[in-house]
């Protein structure tokens, strides 16, 4: 296990120390659980990019048909009265 230091300001260390306190965790727990989460959602947003690129690089694209559809689910009519 590694150690490093993370400089934060008086506002966000108060806010941290609030948060630990009620949760009866340690100020570096939050931490190490706030990168956890931080490095999980980067990296499935990075690998859906990539896999959305290896497919255009294919050329599999939506059809005009396939984004209507979409479109449609979630535009409404204007002719609704």
């Amino acid at each position: 296990m590694t150690a490093f230091t993370v400089r934060l300001d008086d506002e966000k260390t108060r806010k941290l120390d609030q948060l630990a306190s009620k949760l009866d965790r340690s100020r570096s727990y939050l931490a190490a659980q706030a990168i956890d989460d931080f490095l999980a959602r980067e990296e499935w947003q990075i690998a859906e990019i990539e896999a959305g690129l290896a497919e255009a690089d294919q050329g599999e694209f939506a059809t005009a048909d396939d984004l209507s559809a979409v479109v449609a689910k979630y535009v409404g009519s204007d002719s609704k009265t």
